[in-house]
């Protein structure tokens, strides 16, 4: 999501290319090399360039206006997004699945899954767990200590580092994450009317996807 936004940002001309989840990890690997078996990657004139942070930067060489870097704080900002907040967009989203596996569907443009498909889904999300690094002890410490992140996004907009009239590449690095958040209905209290929505939703208006709130387990959920 940051990586295409970014692209269309600059307007440059691109295509996507989408690999199967699960057979994507040897893929990357063997475009990017070892290691590199997230996405996304881009190869711009056959040079593979790995991971949103190093691509944003490769984009601002091309293209040097709109800048995603104008300063060293949207750096860090951008810095922060990838390393401490952005693997919540993972593991929160499939924790909630966990526990409500029918709604997998939803997240692909459908509706909610039937008895075969919810049996399909358990199975996944279980590999997506084993993945990620899952566990309830963790999706718990995850939730925890989600209201710290938020709030320091919360402190960025507040001191204009994101949030500005133009997304800089710390607004697409953050957003789109928060953008996933937002897919989570017992996270909605948390996010609700806050500087990350306001930024996810204008920026990243439309992604498909829902769990009801509920999913989680009681008390799990920080109060807003």
């Amino acid at each position: 999501m940051t990586a295409t936004a970014a692209l269309r940002m600059k307007g440059l001309e691109h295509e996507r290319v989408e690999l199967t989840p699960g057979p994507h990890v040897e893929a990357m690997r063997e475009i990017y090399g070892e290691g590199n078996h997230t996405v996304p990657g881009m190869l711009v004139d056959g040079e593979p360039v790995h991971g949103s942070r190093a691509i944003l930067a490769r984009l601002d060489e091309l293209v040097p206006e709109p800048v995603l870097y104008p300063s060293e704080a949207v750096r860090e900002a951008d810095r922060w997004g990838d390393g401490e907040l952005q693997d919540l967009g993972r593991r929160l989203p499939w924790g909630a699945m966990h526990f409500r596996p029918e709604t997998m569907g939803t997240f692909g443009g459908a509706g909610a899954l039937d008895g075969p498909g919810t049996d399909f889904a358990i199975g996944y999300i279980r590999a997506s767990w084993k993945y990620h690094h899952i566990s309830a002890a963790r999706l718990q410490e995850d939730l925890a200590g989600l209201p710290e992140l938020l709030a320091h996004v919360e402190q960025l907009a507040a001191d204009g580092v994101i949030g500005g009239e133009r997304p800089n590449g710390a607004d697409l690095q953050i957003g789109a994450t928060l953008r996933v958040l937002l897919t989570v209905g017992d996270l909605l209290p948390l996010l609700r009317g806050g500087a990350g929505e306001r930024i996810a939703r204008r920026w990243f208006p439309e992604y498909p996807g829902g769990v009801p709130a509920g999913a989680y387990p009681a008390g799990w959920v920080p109060s807003p």
